[in-house]
């Protein structure tokens, strides 16, 4: 039996708590979350114990494995605790926010020896799984160059995301982004070049950028091509458009993961994702099948997915992509001939 502590009590905590329920082998002994208000609502949503801070969660239960789930800006000292308690860890994407923070996360994961995914759940999702499978087969050739678009509307940065001001469109959209065409194309990253845009957001009353565009050049000359904005109109077609594409030199894959082959009008036109949420008895949807994925890797000793030293990765191109649009420069990527890829 894997015993589980979930830190961050919030939607996405509540979730992962609610996927790992019927997990074989597997028991969430509790969460921790330092609003008594979300500590309350999980409480009532869960039925499961929920303390006041993490190092309560681990002295009252002392779980062998921990998500961690809180913001973004917050993952270094809640995964640095976990690490050295010698407990194993899910960790959301980004992995931190700056590098020195993952280097920090990073050099207690490896000291302690605790496995670690960091929560990349396109990983899991099936268009995407199908286009590595396309990309792993050769049928496509060698990759020329990659294309992704991952944005939100208004209501996630304005209503769902009380810290939307500690993030971005680059730190809360691109880690899945940069994720998917490292993993999709295997290729080392060697620069990254970006530019941005703010104003809209800060006029109500949000100081961050609303738009990031950014070019990653690999090591053997390929390109891909991220682009994230939290501007899409609340009135438009759903509240995430999500696209990409992988042009090899033999063939391409292509996906549109805003239109599902379902679409529901009434007031509005809505897109809506058949594979999330529940059918039947069972939670389905990306974010399930990676968590319970991980409580099931710990069971049997299995892969767990993308690790610290991708997550790390994946911060420093991010970080380079703030970099670059600050000062308007191309900015390198160190070592991008030893560098884990995203195989990982």
């Amino acid at each position: 039996m894997v015993t589980i502590g979930i830190v961050g009590a919030g939607l996405r905590g509540r979730l992962f708590a609610e996927a790992l329920q019927a997990q074989p082998d597997v028991t969430v002994v509790g969460l921790a979350e330092p609003s008594a208000k979300v500590a309350e609502e999980a409480r009532d949503a869960t039925g499961l114990p929920v303390t006041a801070s993490h190092p309560e969660l681990l002295k009252a239960f002392d779980p062998d494995a921990v998500i961690v789930a809180t913001p973004d800006f917050a993952h270094r000292q809640i995964a640095v605790d976990v690490a050295e308690a010698g407990k194993h860890l899910l960790i959301e994407k980004p992995v931190a926010t700056t590098l020195d923070d993952a280097h920090a996360i990073a050099a207690a994961v490896h000291r302690s020896g605790v496995r670690c995914l960091v929560g990349f759940e396109n990983r899991w999702n099936p268009h995407v799984v199908q286009a590595k499978a396309a990309m792993a087969s050769g049928s496509l050739g060698e990759p020329i160059t990659a294309s992704a678009t991952l944005s939100n509307s208004f209501c996630v940065p304005t209503t769902m995301l009380s810290w939307a001001a500690q993030s971005s469109p680059a730190w809360f959209l691109m880690p899945h982004t940069v994720d998917l065409v490292l993993w999709l194309t295997g290729r080392k990253p060697a620069s990254v070049s970006a530019v941005g845009s703010r104003g809209v957001l800060a006029k109500r009353g949000i100081d961050t950028w609303d738009v990031v565009h950014a070019l990653v050049t690999f090591d053997d000359g390929s390109t891909a091509t991220l682009s994230s904005a939290w501007t899409l109109p609340d009135a438009g077609d759903g509240i995430v458009d999500f696209r990409f594409q992988v042009i090899g030199t033999e063939g391409s894959v292509t996906a549109d993961l805003s239109h599902q082959g379902l679409t529901v009008v009434s007031d509005k036109y809505r897109s809506a994702w058949p594979v999330s949420g529940r059918i039947g008895r069972s939670q389905v949807g990306p974010a399930v099948w990676m968590v319970q994925d991980f409580a099931a890797g710990l069971v049997d000793g299995g892969d767990l997915g993308p690790g610290i030293d991708h997550g790390v990765l994946v911060t420093e191109i991010i970080c380079a992509i703030e970099e670059s649009i600050t000062t308007g420069q191309t900015v390198g990527l160190s070592n991008p001939s030893t560098r884990p890829t995203g195989r990982a």
